[in-house]
């Protein structure tokens, strides 16, 4: 006999898979980012803090 399928579990791990994928992705998007300011000499960008000033 097959198993009964768990549509929202399912649907949900394949949620969880793609965000993990995202967030890998625009880490190496600014890891690299950050490799050509620094190989082209220029500043890091300033932390921008929008507080009491």
């Amino acid at each position: 006999m097959a198993r009964k399928p768990n549509y929202s579990f399912e649907r949900m791990e394949r949620e969880r898979l793609k965000a993990i994928k995202t967030a890998e992705k625009a880490a190496e998007k600014r890891e690299a980012r950050e490799r050509e300011r620094a190989e082209s000499g220029e500043a890091p960008e300033p932390a921008t803090d929008d507080g009491d000033e």
